[in-house]
């Protein structure tokens, strides 16, 4: 009987103790008013989440799509620069780093398939303005855009297997996997750019 009574007192205790702690007056109505923490706020993502993600290793030439479990399938691509630095600034040829998400994706004319990225994001504004503070990149650089992955011209996939730098910065793939990977992916799809 004891424990049950112990209990009892327990749970009423932790019951009405939080309120008296952060209860206050209000000074114009003379009346106990019990705070609440503020509700959090939820920021909806930007972009639904998606079966799968990509990241694209720059050192090793490869785009490889991966699922909740392991990779899929793993595809040869190239770049716009021989140099695999992160991208300084718009007209480098480089190839930008880091996390980015497909925003659409289209027939093109001349490269077959284009799924452009969001790139610039705001990380890559950050990178952008200390190169600029450093003094990395002229102060009259601009950050540049309408970086994507896409195919190759007509009948020239030879400059992927050749892994020839080609592109403005960038991912270019084999003309018959640039159609699976449009197949495959949605806009939203995570994509990794790496070292």
């Amino acid at each position: 009987m004891v424990t049950r009574f112990s209990v009892l007192i327990l749970l009423l205790l932790l019951t009405f103790v939080p309120n008296i702690i952060f209860a206050k007056k209000n000074p114009k109505t003379k009346k106990t008013v019990t705070t609440k923490a503020a509700p959090e706020k939820k920021v909806a993502p930007k972009y639904a989440p998606t079966p799968y993600y990509i990241i694209v290793d720059k050192s090793d030439n490869t785009l490889t799509v991966y699922d909740s479990e392991d990779w899929l399938v793993q595809y040869p691509c190239t770049f716009g620069s021989e140099d695999l630095g992160d991208k300084l600034k718009e007209g480098d040829r480089r190839t930008p780093e880091g996390r980015f998400h497909i925003s659409s994706k289209y027939l093109h004319k001349k490269w077959n398939r284009f799924m452009m990225l969001d790139y610039p994001t705001q990380a890559d504004h950050e990178k952008f303005k200390q190169r600029k503070a450093k003094g990395l990149i002229p102060a009259s650089a601009k950050i540049g855009g309408a970086i994507g992955i896409h195919g190759t011209w007509p009948r020239e996939d030879w400059a992927v297997e050749n892994l020839q730098a080609w592109t403005q910065g960038c991912v270019s793939m084999k003309n018959e996997d640039v159609q699976e990977l449009y197949e495959m992916i949605t806009p939203g799809t995570l994509v990794i750019i790496q070292r």
